[in-house]
């Protein structure tokens, strides 16, 4: 019977320790591109003449733990920063969702500054950086594919 227990107590541990480990693994990820991270669209909006209006960045992040993001972000064209106010939104995890059933759902919405969107038009790397508040700052760039998307959406 104390072979039992013994046994029973070390599974326990090995479940909690795969378990802790798996959600710092989500929760601290590392990806090489922004949409590669989490989920991203970015619309532009015109003028009824045409004329390009503005952009709107929306991002979506899920993870294990109660960290909220901050109501800021800073867009770098080419090495330039674009510091902007966001609003953030965390939602607690869904019971419907089997995708991201334990997962908070955190969502930032930004609005990039207008001076922001010829620079992005003709930069070669544009990075989003945004923070959590237990310090955690994600910092990574747009794939080529989505900042092709990007440009493509500002045309005027």
């Amino acid at each position: 019977m104390k072979h039992f227990f013994t046994i029973v107590g070390i599974l326990l541990i090995m479940i909690g320790i795969f378990g802790i480990s798996y959600t710092w693994h989500i929760d601290h990820r590392t990806a090489e591109s922004l949409s590669a991270y989490c989920r991203i669209d970015f619309q532009s909006s015109y003028t009824e003449k045409g004329k390009l209006e503005g952009a709107v960045l929306s991002l979506w992040d899920y993870r294990y733990d109660k960290a909220r993001l901050e109501p800021r972000a800073i867009l770098y064209t080419d090495g330039d920063p674009w510091e902007m106010v966001a609003a953030v939104k965390q939602s607690e995890p869904p019971e419907e969702d089997t995708e991201h059933r334990f997962q908070h759902e955190n969502k930032l919405f930004v609005e990039l500054p207008r001076s922001s969107l010829p620079a992005i038009r003709n930069a070669d790397e544009v990075r989003l950086r945004f923070y959590y508040d237990n310090g955690q700052t994600i910092d990574l760039p747009l794939n080529p594919p989505d900042l092709e998307y990007w440009k493509k959406q500002l045309l005027q």
